[in-house]
This record gives C-alpha cells, structure tokens and sequence, in this order.
C-alpha cells in the first residue's frame, strides 16, 4: 500500500477507530441492503469499495462471494482496514485512491461508495469524481452511493454539537453551517496504556448535494439513475443512489 503525503491528514484522528464511534450506525443492515441491490441487478462479482474507511463493507461484500478492493484517501483508515480484514481472514486488497482521480489498472463490475463518501466531494468536482467511476466500471457496471440530504445537514448536523464516550475513548464533534456546507472540528481522546489520554483533532468539510443535482450530474455522464430514501418525503436523512453505466 503505497502512502500519498498528500493525504496524510486525511481522518489523522479518526482513522483507526471510526467503525468504533459508529457502531450504531445500522452496519449489518446496511450491508444486507448492498447485498441484496447486486443480487437483484446481477452486478457480476468484482467490485469496489470507494471510502471503504475501516473496511467494514469490504469484508460484508467479500463474506457474500464477492471479490472487492478497499479504496481510500486515509493512509490511517486503510491500515485499520488491512488489519481488520487479516484478523477476520478477508482476503482483499487496500489501496490509497481519491474518486475524483481514480484510476484503476482492471475493470470492476461494480463499485460502492457508503456513508457519506461522496458528501465530502466539492460541488464543482462533482462531475470528475463521477465521470471517473463511470470510465473505470465495465459496460453495464453498477453504482451504488448515498449522501446524507439537504435536510439532516441542514436541520441536523449542521451547527450542532455530538459527543460518543466510551471506556477507553471519547469523540467531540463540533458542526458548523454555512451557505451549501458543513464544517466540522474533531477531537478524539484515546485512552493509553499508563491511563492517560492522547488528544487528536482535525477538520472535515462535508457539502450538500441535492437529490436533483446529483441525478442531472450523474446523466450528464452517462449513468441511468435511481435513487431511494430511507425516510421518504421532504424530511428524508440519506438518499440512496443506484446508477447502471450505459
């Protein structure tokens, strides 16, 4: 795994335990949701997990007979996801990839990117990140995203305060909104040997991408497109997207 400075401070706090402050996020469903959407659209067998983070979907897709590489912007995510799959004998491979650059040396049958991946991608690099999934996929390949919508960044997360504390560690999430994005400061304290605590921060931005921007981005090059929310109606929370490369 080849490391990039230019990401080294890309989730520097979160990198090694962000599916330890997610555990409530719905993973196992989450995943049988994935499962299910290829199943049904016969996406093939070998895929891509873009943001793959810890690697939690990886190891899913790989345990239901798919062959799937991990792809991130972390160095630190991608080293926690190398290990979690070796532990849980998950034979896939990490690579350190940006979607607006992606350049892949095979073409996968399909290509995920879950929980969030694409909110952290600018309005005005929207269409490259795009445009280079649909060039690595093979003919009739499937995309399967999701962005949290307008209205959970809005009205949710955006200028609010969350905080996750456990035994041995502790995240403090700050949020602030302005205009069609959201900044937000971290802190993660984890807990040492000796009992004391490290502190890590660092910064993310996450944008908003409404429902009818990302379908008239995804057309113009070249997907057909469906999306799904998991609420339905004006206060949906995340919206699925399922795209099939013409």
């Amino acid at each position: 795994m080849k490391v990039n400075k230019a990401y080294a401070g890309a989730y520097s706090a979160l990198g090694s335990a962000f599916e330890y402050f997610n555990d409530d996020c719905g993973y196992e469903q989450w995943s049988q949701y994935l499962i299910e959407k290829l199943r049904l659209l016969n996406a093939g067998s070998n895929g891509i997990d873009i943001g793959c983070g810890n690697g939690y979907f990886t190891r899913a897709l790989y345990k239901a007979g798919y062959a799937v590489t991990g792809l991130d912007i972390s160095p630190q995510m991608l080293s926690t996801a190398t290990e979690l799959a070796a532990r849980g004998r998950v034979k896939a491979d990490f690579v350190l990839q940006d979607i607006t650059k992606l350049n892949l040396n095979f073409k996968p049958d399909f290509a995920v990117a879950v929980n969030d991946c694409i909110n952290y991608i600018p309005p005005e690099k929207l269409k490259t990140a795009f445009a280079r999934v649909y060039k690595c996929l093979k003919n009739g390949g499937i995309f399967i995203f999701d962005v949290s919508s307008e209205h959970k960044l809005r009205h949710i997360v955006g200028s609010n305060l969350f905080a996750r504390d456990f035994e041995d560690a502790t995240l403090l999430w700050f949020n602030t909104l302005s205009d069609n994005k959201v900044d937000m400061e971290i802190t993660v304290f984890t807990r040492l040997p000796d009992g004391k605590y490290s502190r890590a921060d660092e910064r993310q931005t996450q944008y908003i991408h409404t429902e009818e921007n990302i379908t008239e981005v995804l057309q113009s090059v070249g997907f057909s497109v469906t999306a799904e929310g998991h609420l339905g109606g004006d206060k949906t929370e995340r919206i699925n997207f399922i795209c099939k490369k013409l």
